[in-house]
């Protein structure tokens, strides 16, 4: 009963604050047809919000594939029975987890910018993806090794005993139940992936957060802009994580049908 009390009180103290805030912003005029009218028109969506839209998404989209790969190399390289390997993998590691993305990102659009890399249109877009790329590998590979690491050690040992290579066990036996065991915490890395592409306004790349906040002070309505632009953040993260969700019970079944016992064939049951 306390506690049906608590929660009664706590949402009606919620909704309490929330009349408030809307009465306020209602007599601010942020809620008026008018602040919102700028959305119903192609021109707005084509000239802001589209490019803000493509621009976060083929920064998430480059940077996770590439954040993945280099994580599972570190993993296995911090896995190896060769010591330098795993010196390096971990030195490495550490050194990513432990700088700021944003920091990176500055650093590598300003030595590419310096040395000439990549084309004056895609700096922006190059030193996003690679302080992304940089730091959630480091992150990624942490969450396989500890995977690894969680899975019974009867199974590296059975393998082992059976002539398997360390080699052959981490790629046929362990990380693909590492993979599978640890995809839930893979998803929600690669969501913070798509969202702190919206840090990379700080080297005038052009992402979905930026374009919300120009819209905001071309139209002065900042308040329905970020609305929509959260709207849009939502969507497309509630996509990725549902996505991610199907992909690990689809993996847990076809793991479960391999490892189910095939039927006796009629002439094998004994009579």
């Amino acid at each position: 009963m306390r506690n049906r009390i608590v929660s009664v009180l706590t949402v009606l103290a919620a909704v309490g604050v929330l009349a408030v805030v809307i009465a306020k912003l209602d007599a601010k005029g942020q809620l008026s047809a008018a602040k919102w009218e700028p959305f119903s028109t192609a021109n707005l969506w084509r000239t802001y919000v589209l490019p803000g839209v493509e621009g976060t998404l083929t920064a998430a989209a480059l940077s996770i594939a590439m954040a993945l790969v280099l994580g599972l190399v570190l993993a296995v390289g911090r896995m190896s029975e060769r010591a330098p390997i795993r010196w390096l993998s971990g030195t490495v590691v550490e050194l990513f987890r432990s700088v700021p993305v944003l920091i990176m990102m500055i650093f590598a659009f300003s030595l590419y910018a310096l040395y000439d890399v990549f084309p004056a249109k895609q700096l922006a877009l190059a030193g996003v993806v690679t302080g992304l790329t940089l730091y959630n590998s480091a992150v990624i590979a942490e969450i396989v090794r500890a995977g690894v690491h969680s899975l019974p050690r009867g199974q590296s040992e059975a393998a082992a005993a059976l002539g398997f290579r360390r080699s052959q066990i981490l790629r046929l036996i362990l990380l693909p139940q590492a993979v599978t065991a640890m995809l839930p915490a893979l998803v929600s890395q690669l969501v913070v992936v798509l969202k702190d592409t919206a840090i990379g306004y700080q080297i005038t790349f052009v992402e979905t957060v930026r374009q919300g906040t120009v819209v905001g002070s071309q139209y002065g309505n900042y308040l329905p802009a970020l609305l929509v632009i959260a709207v849009l953040m939502i969507a497309v993260n509630g996509t990725l994580s549902s996505v991610a969700t199907r992909l690990e019970a689809r993996l847990r079944r076809s793991r479960r049908s391999a490892a189910a016992p095939a039927p006796e064939r009629a002439a094998d049951v004994p009579t």
